[in-house]
Order: C-alpha cells, then structure tokens, then sequence
C-alpha cells in the first residue's frame, strides 16, 4: 500500500475520531502486507478495535452515572450459599425483558443475604446493554427530593429520576423516610408506574410498609402499583457477610449479641414466607 494511501487513512481515522483504529493501523498494515489477513479482514479488525475501546468507554462512564456503589456480577453471586432462591429465575432476569415490560422486581430478604449484589449486577447487565441505570438508597433518593423540593425543583427531580431505564431503590426498611418521605417517594413511583423499570430491596415483609413509610394509606397506593406488574424474588438465608462468624457462635449467644447490637434475632415476615432466624448484619 503506497505512503499516500496510507496517509489519506490516518487523516481519516483523526477525522472521524478513531484513535484506537490509527494506534492499530501500521501493525494491522503489516499484517496485510504479510499475508496473514485480508483487506477485508483488515478493514474488520480496525472497526471491531475502535468498537470495543468505544464500548468499554461507555459503559465506564454509564456506570459511574449510574452511581453503582460497586460493580457487581451474577457468576460472582454465591448461589451454592443461599439454596432457596432460584437461580434461573435470577438468571432469567439478567435477559432484560422485566425491563421492557417496565416490571418491578422485588428482592426481599434478611440482611446479608444478598439483595443488593444482585440489584447491582443486574444494573451491571442493563448497562452492558445500553440502558440508562441509576440507585441509589431509599433514604438517599428521598433526601434528594425532599431538598428539590424546597428548591423548588421537585418536579424536575422526580423526571430526572424516571426517565432512567432502570431504578434502583436500595435498603428500603432500613432507615426511616421521616415526615412526608412517603409522599415524595409515590410521587416518584407515580411517575415510574408503567414508564420505566424498577428494582427495589428490602429487608421487610410488604405488611410492614405502614410502618416504615408512617402511613397506611400511602403505602396501599405504593404497593398497588409496585405490585402490579412485578416480579418477587423472595431469600430466605443466612448472612453471607457472617458465615465464617456464625457457627463458632453458641445459639444463645448470637442472640445475645445481635440484641446488644440492636438487631432482633427475627426478621417479621410477611404471611406464605416461613420464619427463619436472621443473623445480625449491616444492608443486604
């Protein structure tokens, strides 16, 4: 291939912005000139370069935007560890189909057991395949929006939030919303119902939303509308985080210490989900 042509090359690939595609043109000349590939191959082996630097850039920064607090994977989910949740189903779910069909999937289970890897790796999927993706805590989002709203910018908030492909609501139960919290996160549910994808954790039975949202009647109106398209995948297990911890440990003596640590040695569950001793744990 003669110096010109090899030159219009390179100020096309600057022209068009490929720089990894103009790191990888002299070797993949080379290459050609060698007869170990193709012009063809060639041709493909320069895109698929700049395709695949493009892609992990992407992804980089969706995750960041996402506010993914890690990255997080299925296969690197101890499954063997928690023998009661069905694996296919979970694995079901990272096909991406709750989230065209703007579902609401429930992860629910005691502390450690979980909840928040798979809310993340899931997230994780939905990037990977060109979703937009934000979590965050429940107490955090309804913070934020409790602060727009006395900027004056509720409204704005609340559509930033669901325009998102998917939304991650974390650790909801763990922390209290305060006065109106309950009414600032339907209003972002409101907007979500039936527009955009949702993924919600939590350490407490649906019965006990009176309870952490103060208000029967707002949390009927939420669970009516997170129930109805949804998808619950319910974990009944010991903490994870605790199994090198938890068997040296007398019977008696872990629930002494998870009462000193103020946690009840027994997770309230809702009616159909067996009772099962929780170990004492910071979120899911």
């Amino acid at each position: 291939m003669s110096g010109d042509t090899t030159d219009r090359i390179r100020r096309h690939l600057v022209g068009l912005k490929m720089p990894r595609a103009l790191e990888a043109l002299q070797m993949t000349l080379s290459r050609v000139e060698q007869g170990e590939v193709s012009a063809l191959e060639a041709i493909e082996s320069l895109l698929g370069e700049e395709y695949t630097t493009r892609e992990s850039r992407r992804i980089k920064m969706a995750l960041q935007t996402a506010r993914l607090p890690t990255v997080k994977t299925l296969s690197g989910y101890a499954f063997s560890f928690q023998p009661s949740l069905d694996r296919n189903r979970v694995l079901a779910l990272a096909e991406l189909e709750f989230v065209a069909r703007h579902q609401c999937v429930h992860l629910l289970g005691p502390p450690g057991t979980g909840k928040s890897h798979l809310a993340i790796a899931l997230g994780v999927e939905a990037v990977r395949a060109g979703k937009s993706v934000y979590m965050a805590t429940l107490a955090e989002m309804v913070d934020s929006m409790r602060r727009a709203e006395r900027e004056g910018r509720l409204t704005e908030r609340v559509r930033y939030l669901a325009r998102h492909s998917v939304l991650i609501v974390d650790e909801i139960g763990y922390l209290p919303v305060g006065s109106g919290g309950g009414n600032l996160f339907f209003q972002l549910v409101n907007a979500c119902y039936e527009r955009c994808a949702m993924l919600m954790t939590s350490n407490r039975s649906f019965g006990e939303w009176a309870e952490i949202f103060g208000d029967s009647v707002v949390a009927t109106a939420l669970l009516d509308r997170l129930l109805h398209h949804a998808v619950v995948i319910p974990i009944e297990g010991n903490s994870y985080r605790l199994r090198e911890h938890a068997n040296p440990l007398p019977e008696h003596l872990r629930n002494r210490a998870a009462l000193q640590n103020g946690t009840p040695p027994e997770i309230k569950r809702g009616p159909g989900r067996p009772r099962k001793e929780a170990a004492a744990s910071t979120s899911g």
